[in-house]
């Protein structure tokens, strides 16, 4: 498997970045709201709601 060569900090920082605000809407209970809406679009895709 090939290596990357360069290591680019503004990713890494990027990728913390994002986990931590999913873990802040995971704290605020946001988590069954994201999942619902999700199950409601399903639903709507296959014809069923």
């Amino acid at each position: 498997m090939r290596r990357l060569k360069s290591f680019s900090p503004g990713g890494a920082c990027v990728a913390v970045l994002g986990l931590a605000m999913m873990g802040y809407g995971i704290y605020r209970g946001e988590m069954p709201v994201v999942l619902e809406k999700a199950i409601n679009i399903c639903m709507e895709c296959i014809g069923i709601g």
